[in-house]
């Protein structure tokens, strides 16, 4: 049995938000001594393992206490979607520090945002218009770029950019391997969350799209390096033929 002190230092969670944890119903010791000092065993302590997992997970402590408290609470399976889930947000870091990275490297005048949204959106515009002017898809994106603002625009562009600066990193790869095709499914994701729902048919004429017109293809290898845009054009063509 360990006491609250000793817990704490092993976890690093703090006395008073261990008090805080019984106090709500969340984290009950095992046994109060007579003089009122809390026993911690080890039904507790693999109860606060999976309380630090939901915590990191970003789960609220109402909804922690939900899960942990239901009758057909399984521990095993709980763990092995934690795991899951951390393994996706450590994918997710990842990316965010390649993007960093790739700002770190390139630097951001480099990239040359402003180009950017003088010329690639407009390329955007023009082949969103030929292409599917009159769909729900094209009515999304006018009604979202109602809302941003220049500095909406530039935040926008960075992120969207540091795909293919992903992709340059990745050129020497097989484009049609994991990562590739994990990345172009990103950038799909990217297009989605930023400016209108990328489906299938769409992405696949952006990619013919990111080689045929002559200004995207340059903003692309800016941040990728020279022969991104060919290689996210391919890519992309695999991508779509194996769905």
């Amino acid at each position: 049995m360990k006491t609250v002190r000793e817990v704490s230092r092993l976890t690093g969670i703090s006395v008073r938000t261990l008090h805080y944890y019984d106090e709500i119903g969340l984290l009950c010791p095992d046994r109060v001594t007579e003089a009122g000092y809390r026993l911690y065993g080890t039904k507790a302590l693999e109860r606060l393992q999976h309380i630090l997992l939901f915590r990191e997970l970003e789960f609220s402590l109402k909804d922690i206490r939900e899960i942990l408290d239901r009758p057909d609470f399984d521990r095993q399976k709980a763990l092995d979607q934690q795991i899951q889930l951390l393994r996706l947000k450590k994918d997710r870091l990842e990316h965010l520090i390649d993007f960093a990275l790739g700002i770190q490297k390139l630097g951001v005048e480099s990239l040359n945002y402003q180009t950017l949204n003088k010329e690639m959106l407009e390329s955007y515009k023009s082949e969103a218009r030929k292409s599917w002017g009159s769909t729900d898809a094209f009515r999304e994106y006018e009604q979202k770029a109602k809302t941003y603002t220049e500095e909406d625009w530039k935040v926008m562009n960075t992120k969207f950019m540091a795909n293919f600066a992903e992709f340059g990193r990745l050129i020497n790869e097989d484009p049609a391997s994991e990562p590739v095709m994990h990345q172009v499914e990103l950038l799909k994701q990217s297009i989605t969350d930023q400016y209108y729902t990328c489906t299938d048919d769409i992405l696949a004429s952006l990619g013919e799209m990111y080689v045929c017109d002559d200004r995207m293809k340059k903003s692309i290898d800016r941040a990728g390096g020279e022969g991104t845009a060919h290689f996210v054009s391919k890519a992309i063509h695999i991508y779509c033929q194996t769905l």
